[in-house]
């Protein structure tokens, strides 16, 4: 069982469980949060919470939307595509002949 399970819910915050009391939340200072005690809080990802970082249920009044499931490997975008050679060679050569001609 993991030490720490975020939950996407849909339409709204992340869930962040934390049985064991292992989180260590920091702001951009380094200042940490008070998390003593809190074995599970949600995060605000619709940044209409007046308690930010934490939710207060904002999103259900501004009617937040956002996709909520993880991608699977297999329908994941390619971030490593395969050049044209043929393109790629022609530029070269383009820009090789300009540079000849002046």
């Amino acid at each position: 069982m993991p030490q720490v399970t975020i939950t996407v819910r849909p339409n709204g915050s992340l869930k962040v469980d934390d049985p064991n009391g292992v989180v260590e939340m920091v702001d951009a200072d380094g200042n940490k949060y008070d998390l003593t005690g809190k074995t599970a809080f949600s995060l605000c990802r619709c940044g209409a919470s007046a308690n930010r970082p934490f939710c207060d249920g904002s999103h259900k009044r501004i009617a937040f939307q956002a996709p909520d499931t993880a991608i699977k490997p297999d329908s994941a975008v390619n971030l490593n595509p395969v050049v044209n050679d043929t393109a790629v060679n022609d530029t070269a050569v383009n820009i090789d002949t300009a540079i000849k001609n002046g």
